[in-house]
């Protein structure tokens, strides 16, 4: 066995906060993690869809960003950037 080539083992604190709320079309059940890394952005996970991103204020911004990364329609992305606005 070989010896492992860790590129870092941190162990951090950090804060989420646990969110769920119903869109028009869908349930968002989301875990939002801050932490002293990633340059202030903050991780954004959606528990049932399996699927994470990290994203700050110039993420919500760019077009295609949460449909790509949430596998989501336009107009279920629209709600939880709304939402995002407000809570990143």
């Amino acid at each position: 066995m070989t010896d492992r080539f860790f590129l870092y083992d941190d162990l951090i604190n950090t804060k989420t906060r646990f969110i769920s709320f119903m869109g028009e079309n869908k349930r968002f059940d989301l875990a939002i993690i801050q932490s002293d890394r990633y340059y202030g952005k903050q991780i954004v996970l959606d528990i049932q869809g399996n699927r994470f991103a990290i994203i700050g204020h110039d993420d919500l911004n760019e077009e295609g960003y949460l449909e790509h990364a949430f596998n989501l329609s336009e107009e279920d992305a629209e709600e939880l950037r709304s939402f995002l606005r407000e809570a990143v």
